[in-house]
């Protein structure tokens, strides 16, 4: 029987207007202590942000998105966030904030796979529903 491994993960969120609340979902942090792992997916659609806030500075939102893999990588380009563990990183990053870019409550789930959980987390609460583009 394979060893499962619990994890646990929050989803990115792009809220370009804070005030209105709404948002779209660009990616997914997840993070598992018994393989020492924290790994992002993102992937910024900026038609379907320009479509809650025509105005919303897409570089800006891109460039902050691209600081949570450096957070994740532990790398130097994190400063000194870089310097903590992964699982420090990881609460860092999913400490709840009023910006732009916002993560949703952590949830917990267990696999025997703990590396392909990011790819279906990222194609089921991030990428949009088949279809949903050749309606659009």
């Amino acid at each position: 029987m394979p060893t499962m491994h619990t994890y646990d993960y929050a989803i990115v969120r792009v809220v370009p207007r804070v005030e209105r609340g709404e948002f779209v979902n660009v990616g997914v942090i997840v993070s598992c202590d018994a393989t020492d792992s924290l790994e992002a997916r993102i992937e910024l659609d900026p038609s379907r942000v320009l479509a809650l806030d025509p105005g919303a500075d897409v570089d800006a939102i891109r460039a902050a998105l691209g600081a949570i893999d450096a957070v994740c990588a532990g790398s130097g380009a994190a400063g000194a966030l870089g310097t903590m563990s992964a699982r420090e990183r990881f609460h860092w990053l999913v400490a709840p904030r009023s910006a732009v870019i916002q993560t949703s409550p952590v949830h917990t789930g267990r696999s025997a796979a703990p590396d392909a959980v990011i790819e279906h987390l990222f194609k089921t609460m991030v990428r949009s529903p088949q279809g949903h583009a050749a309606r659009e």
